[in-house]
């Protein structure tokens, strides 16, 4: 019992409560968003390149909607952008329930890329604040810990609810916000989010705070290096569940099961695999979780058997706890005080790869096969290392300090 108080007094209740909140959304997103592409192919007359095309325009509204959510989140407050962006996935939801249009849904998917955009990067940007330095890997790590924790139950429950052949997934999770924001309210007040965080910091300007990071070549070569890693990462969440469908019996169920696969090795793996990468460099564990990234894309492309993807699974998933809580920690570093929120939101430029990579995927497995598609795309990957080792160089020769 202890050691319990002693870990919910070492970091701050809005921490906690966001962290907690976060695994929460995620259960919602991961019994919907995972399935949309299945849920258009089944409801609609799209082929593959417009699955593909919809599928990833919430990844083009997000690289632009970041940064514009997270500038006015150092202006004006943290709890502005983070209640519009929730209360407007609701709505986002509840549409994808009722639509039936292909342009609707290409809308829609827009707005929710918007509302991630805009409350991600700002929530962390809040859990940065009130965070010691010292402590941030931990807490990032925490919040990746708790999103996985969230996908794993998601997918039964989406398999459960329709596994993308009815819109009652879409409907439960709109459900899930609009309680997650309304408790998220009380909690802020409860807590002083007024007092935390001060009067608006009128001096930032979106014009200023887009010069500030147009000037950043690190931060560039970290985009740069997003890009890459995202095109490549979402093949796993869009396209995997196509080629699945269409190569094995009960490919639905089969594919519910490996997004389950990636969220209990997060949580199964999380801390032992952290607590060494908190030993190391962040350059270090991104490189090797692109490494990783590479072989999984791989084994998905050749792989016969269930088990052969359920391997590959693992193997990309210690990919992404490797690289994730990393990218974050560099962030966190290169970002100037005051303006963690713009840097946090600029990340979202990142999500260009999650347009394009759902595109070029789809494209890619309509033209050709798995095999070619997911083997290009793991050399994407692997040349995403190259930019973050670029950016890191220059961002330690800034400093004086060893990369």
């Amino acid at each position: 019992m202890n050691r319990i108080q002693v870990f919910f007094r070492s970091y701050h209740p809005i921490v906690l409560s966001l962290v907690f909140g976060h695994g929460l959304s995620r259960i919602g997103t991961s019994m919907s968003l995972p399935f949309l592409a299945l849920y258009l192919s089944h409801n609609t007359t799209m082929n593959e390149t417009m699955i593909g095309f919809v599928s990833g325009a919430g990844a083009l509204a997000g690289t632009f909607g970041g940064f514009i959510g997270g500038a006015l989140s150092d202006r004006l407050g943290r709890r502005v952008v983070m209640f519009a962006a929730l209360f407007a996935w609701v709505i986002g939801f509840v549409g994808f329930a009722i639509a039936k249009l292909p342009v609707v849904f290409l809308l829609l998917n827009l707005l929710n890329g918007l509302c991630r955009s805009w409350f991600e990067p700002v929530s962390q940007a809040l859990m940065a604040d009130l965070t010691p330095p010292d402590k941030r890997m931990r807490v990032f790590s925490m919040r990746y810990f708790a999103a996985n924790i969230g996908v794993s139950v998601g997918p039964l429950l989406g398999a459960w609810l329709g596994m993308g052949e009815g819109p009652l997934p879409f409907l439960v999770t709109g459900c899930i916000f609009l309680l997650y924001g309304v408790a998220l309210y009380f909690l802020l007040l409860s807590f002083g989010i007024k007092q935390i965080e001060g009067p608006p910091k009128e001096k930032i300007t979106l014009s200023s705070a887009w010069r500030v990071i147009r000037r950043d070549s690190c931060l560039k070569m970290f985009l740069i290096g997003a890009i890459l890693v995202g095109a490549g990462y979402c093949q796993m969440t869009v396209t995997l569940s196509q080629f699945i469908e269409d190569h094995f019996e009960n490919g639905v169920r089969l594919f519910a099961a490996l997004m389950t696969v990636n969220a209990v090795t997060v949580v199964l793996l999380q801390l032992p695999i952290g607590r060494w990468a908190e030993k190391r460099s962040p350059l270090l564990a991104i490189h090797a979780g692109n490494a990783l990234f590479a072989a999984g894309l791989l084994g998905f492309a050749f792989s016969k058997h269930w088990l052969g993807f359920v391997a590959a699974m693992v193997v990309f998933t210690i990919g992404e706890i490797l690289n994730y809580p990393a990218g974050n920690v560099l962030l966190d570093r290169l970002a100037p005080e005051g303006m963690r929120g713009t840097y946090f939101g600029a990340q979202t430029f990142g999500n260009l790869g999650q347009f394009i990579g759902p595109w070029a995927g789809g494209y890619l497995l309509g033209a050709f096969n798995g095999p070619v598609m997911f083997t290009l795309m793991g050399i994407v990957v692997l040349a995403a290392s190259a930019f973050y080792g670029a950016g890191t160089r220059e961002f330690a020769e800034r400093k004086g300090l060893e990369a």
